[in-house]
């Protein structure tokens, strides 16, 4: 099982490669994936119906938390497991025609579908109730996907957000609830939760969100609206996840929970009344349909009504009757929408208005439609009439033994007999038959052969039902374990009389009594013959009356109010919005920093911090030189009145930052702290050359005294928060370890640097995130309508080979920078291949000369700092900074276009390869038994070189130096070269207005 598992994400991952190759013929060989979890569920059921062999398989994937990858195939597992494979195969293999025109647009999609059917494998498998739930999101995730496949159509984009917004967060209250369970209980098994049966208040509770979670996942009232709009998603996106698979999670839930929680108080209430009112609304609107697919829809959500009703209702034989539904309905409502996405492929619609006499020109199509048609209604000899007396006969049980909620429920499952039977009617009359109007009959539809190979799936599921029906013997062996888990047996008490009657007195007594395809002249037959005949009279009367083309009975549906609601929330959010961000930076810093001292002002005055503390005046004399030149700087940096002259003025304090922490032991922090105040200096260079020069300009600032005030009040609060803080520690730091930690565990002498990659990572690849949105934030800002590198340096330049370029001389003519020939040899020298781009007003020849010089000299100290970071000042992150005020250098001397010569590729390849690379580092310590991120040390005698060693979290600071390389190179490709592109455009354009 959890080797199918990984051949359903491996398969995934390969599918999308195997279309954009071999086509829509890639399909059939998606299709052997679940076909082989189908052959291999098949060859465990002698297993799955011995209780004491029950195929489980557990490994421990996080035991801090107790969260097991644990796989359990009892028989509820098992059946389901065959109808997500089974069906599953057979939808694959059908979009191999129903995709032949269109397969190069689906290979994504090809990918998502095969991911879809492992993660409901592992849904209705896993034994772990946090697995269930992470299984559950990933089908709603998936489901977006496919439902949203047409993605330029605004239909399906609504439509697929409607399905993740109401199953992701019905999954959400279902995880709360998952909580209370695991805590109250102690344990997250299934297996051990069934064995517990636990009650009480929070169990209760519990149940509640489960409910919801099953509620929201298999459309039951008030939560089905979502079903008939997912009905945008290609044919075998409906044949599958909404008959065969993802509605069939929340009655999975159902089934799975029932034997232990049928008799709690919440669970028949809330079961059996949304089950009525589900099955009832579901049918009388597909009467109303003209669409195919909705048709079917809308049937669906009331076969779902239904399977709630009998799978919740919690006796041995509704659960009996009730699996068996479940089957049946796999079958043939997954039969009926392929033969909808047929009709649609070859005639372009699925309107009932649209379509007259296919039928008799395709016999065989038709023939599949009746035969599921009549599995739907209850016919002999389906498996679906099986399931259907055996359902009536448990409820009239019940009801004859006094049940109310018995009674309710033969009534809501009388009544929407009645309306699955006019429907099923509906559907088959209006796809297949010939019709008349005012002017006599219609002229039938022309109707192109499809391929054999597309009807093959719809035959092989429709003639299941035939199968299975005549098979059922079988079949109630197979399923009556799980009907003897709610009367508290095993299999091992269950008889299976192939002869026996449905009946049951079994739902009285506790035993589930017996499926078979002849129950008896009883009240069950009578009931479902009525049904099937009043079914039959309603539909015709309604295609006689035109009752599905009136007014509804109410002015909105349950999509309507959801629509309501959401547009609700936009506007609620918008007045927030208006209300709280106001655009004006002062006020929202000003709101950040009122609250910052009212709280910790509050938490020192009340807390009694503010006691007797031991202060220093100093640690070293520097201090004494270097922090009045600093508060100086601050105070005329608030008084300065251009803007790059404020942003000198607070480098300065940085800058002296640089020299205490060289003068207190840590040249690291030093080291970094003055590339980091370059490299910031710089980025604020760039920005403010968009910028009035002189502060106030355009704004002039308000109200100087309160903000002055609020300043003070910051800077006493935070001295008084930095003295209370460094005299409230009571116990040793553990950084007085970090040492020994750092050569013992980091094998590094530099403790902030193993600090950084090793005994704190994580933190570190949590910076890495950040500094790769800071990247991204800056370049959305710029790079309004697109991401694309627009430098054009190497494309104008003469060659864009890197080696020749770098072998070969350049100099600058009169046409421009090019290689040294014979014939401009005399030409001065081009130190700078973009040199030439710039105006000679801002061209310096004597910075070009020193940038050539020393551009590689950096970048060799960037790459030693970044090796040598171990045991010696520097690492992955002062290296990068190294490297990127080379690229500085570079674009300060030659501009834009010398950045795209220098720029070794684009930032995003850059960011990206050091997120892999530090990822890569963390994971692939587990694969040799070790904790993420932990270091190994590789030692070796090498002949000149001597001895060497490599610590594997090296490989981590060269993520970390990529990233900061990749990071920079945006923020000027972005701040620098796209801001001097715009200013150039815009001027331009203005000269060509003035000339025009």
């Amino acid at each position: 099982m959890p080797l199918l598992l990984a051949v359903f994400l491996a398969g995934a991952l390969v599918l999308p490669a195997l279309v954009r190759w071999l086509g829509a013929q890639a399909f059939a060989i998606g299709a052997l994936v679940p076909a082989a979890a189908f052959v291999h569920a098949l060859t465990r059921t002698p297993d799955v119906l011995d209780p004491e062999r029950v195929p489980f398989f557990s490994y421990d994937w996080i035991p801090q938390l107790g969260l097991h990858l644990s796989l359990r195939m009892d028989v509820l597992g098992w059946v389901l497991a065959l109808i997500v494979t089974g069906v599953g195969a057979l939808v694959l293999l059908y979009c191999r025609w129903y995709f032949h025109d269109d397969a190069s647009r689906v290979a994504p999609f090809a990918g998502v579908l095969l991911g879809f059917a492992g993660a409901m494998y592992g849904l209705v498998l896993t034994d772990d109730l946090v697995m269930l739930v992470m299984f559950w999101e990933l089908t709603s995730i998936l489901s977006y996907l496919l439902i949203g496949h047409y993605h330029r159509r605004a239909a399906s984009r609504r439509s697929a957000l409607q399905a993740l917004l109401i199953t992701t967060l019905g999954g959400l209250v279902m995880f709360v609830g998952v909580i209370l369970l695991v805590v109250d209980t102690g344990t997250a098994s299934i297996r051990e939760l069934l064995a517990m049966a636990p009650t009480g208040p929070i169990v209760d509770a519990a149940i509640v969100m489960l409910l919801v979670g099953a509620v929201s996942k298999s459309a039951l009232f008030p939560l089905h609206f979502w079903l008939p709009g997912a009905m945008a998603a290609p044919t075998p996106v409906s044949a599958y996840l909404h008959a065969a698979a993802m509605v069939k999670a929340g009655i999975y839930l159902i089934a799975r929970f029932a034997p232990i929680f049928a008799f709690a108080a919440p669970w028949q209430p809330i079961v059996i009344t949304l089950g009525i009112i589900t099955m009832l609304l579901g049918g009388i609107q597909a009467l109303r349909e003209t669409d195919l697919k909705r048709i079917l829809a809308f049937g669906t959500v009331s076969q779902l009504g239904f399977f709630a009703i009998v799978l919740g209702y919690g006796t041995p034989a509704a659960a009996l009757a009730g699996l068996a539904l479940v089957i049946g309905h796999a079958l043939f409502k997954s039969a009926l929408f392929l033969i909808v996405g047929i009709i649609d492929r070859q005639l372009s619609t699925r309107d009932i208005t649209e379509l007259c006499g296919v039928g008799r020109q395709a016999p065989v199509m038709a023939t599949a439609a009746v035969l599921s048609v009549a599995s739907m209604v209850g016919l002999a000899p389906t498996i679906g009439y099986v399931a259907k007396e055996s359902t009536l006969t448990a409820l009239i049980d019940e009801t004859l033994h006094g049940s109310a909620w018995g009674a309710a429920a033969l009534a809501g499952v009388a009544l929407g007999s009645v309306l699955t039977a006019a429907y099923g009617a509906r559907f088959l009359w209006g796809a297949f038959a010939r019709k008349t109007d005012a002017g006599g009959r219609v002229p039938d539809t022309a109707w192109p052969d499809p391929p054999v190979g597309f009807l093959s799936a719809p035959i092989v599921l429709a003639g299941a039902t035939i199968a299975l029906g005549l098979g059922v013997p079988a079949v109630d062996r197979a399923l009556q374990p799980y009907a003897l888990s709610l009367a508290g047996g095993d299999a091992s008490t269950g008889s299976a009389s192939a002869t026996g009657s449905a009946s049951a007195t079994g739902s009285a007594s506790g035993e589930p009594g017996h499926l078979a395809l002849w129950h008896g002249l009883e009240p069950a037959l009578f009931v479902s013959i009525a049904a099937i005949l009043l079914g039959v009279g309603l539909c015709a009367l309604t295609i006689r009356t035109g009752w599905d083309r009136r007014r509804r009975f109410m002015p909105f549906t349950a999509s309507d109010a959801y629509y309501a609601v959401v547009r609700g929330i936009d506007r609620l959010s918008v007045l927030t919005t208006t209300f709280t961000q106001r655009g004006s930076l002062p006020l929202y810093v000003g709101t950040i920093f009122i609250v910052l001292v009212a709280a910790e002002a509050t938490a020192l005055v009340g807390g009694g911090a503010l006691g007797e503390h031991r202060l220093s005046g100093w640690h070293t004399p520097v201090q004494l030189v270097v922090a009045p030149i600093m508060a100086a700087a601050g105070l005329f940096a608030v008084r300065a009145e251009k803007r790059y002259t404020g942003v000198v003025l607070v480098s300065v304090t940085g800058l002296g930052m640089v020299v205490l922490f060289a003068t207190s032991g840590a040249p690291d922090l030093a080291l970094t702290q003055i590339l980091v105040e370059t490299i910031t200096l710089v980025a604020f260079a760039l920005v403010l050359r968009r910028l009035p020069s002189r502060m106030g300009e355009h704004n002039a600032s308000a109200g100087r005294v309160p903000r002055a005030l609020l300043a003070v009040g910051v800077g006493v609060v935070m001295a008084f928060v930095a003295i209370v803080a460094t005299q409230a520690r009571f116990v040793d730091p553990i950084s007085l370890a970090y040492p020994e930690l750092a050569y013992e565990l980091g094998h590094g002498k530099n403790v902030v640097n193993v600090a950084l990659v090793d005994l704190r990572g994580w933190d570190t690849m949590g910076e890495l995130g950040v500094l790769v949105l800071a990247a991204t934030g800056v370049a959305s800002l710029v790079f309004v309508t697109h991401r694309a590198d627009l430098l054009s340096a190497t494309r104008d330049l003469p060659d864009t080979k890197r080696r020749s370029t770098a072998r070969r001389p350049m100099v600058e003519t009169t046409e421009g920078v090019r290689f040294q020939t014979p014939e401009n040899r005399d030409a001065p020298r081009a130190w700078l291949v973009g040199g030439q781009q710039v105006k000679a007003a801002n061209r310096s020849i004597l910075l070009e000369v020193i940038v050539r010089i020393l551009f590689h000299t950096i970048i060799v100290v960037s790459i030693y700092l970044l090796f040598a970071g171990h045991n010696s000042p520097g690492g992955g992150f002062a290296g990068g900074l190294v490297a990127g005020m080379a690229l500085v250098m570079r674009y300060v001397a030659g501009g834009r276009w010398e950045l795209g010569a220098a720029a070794p590729t684009d930032a995003g390849r850059l960011l990206g390869a050091g997120l892999v690379v530090a990822a890569g580092t963390a994971v692939l310590p587990l694969f040799f038994g070790l904790g993420p991120l932990q270091s190994a040390v590789w030692e070796a005698d090498v002949p000149v070189l001597g001895h060497l060693e490599l610590v594997s979290s090296t490989l981590f600071d060269v993520g970390v130096y990529l990233v900061v390389i990749g990071l920079v190179l945006d923020v000027l490709r972005s701040l620098g070269a796209e801001v001097d592109r715009q200013t150039q455009a815009l001027r331009h354009g203005q000269r060509r207005g003035a000339d025009a």
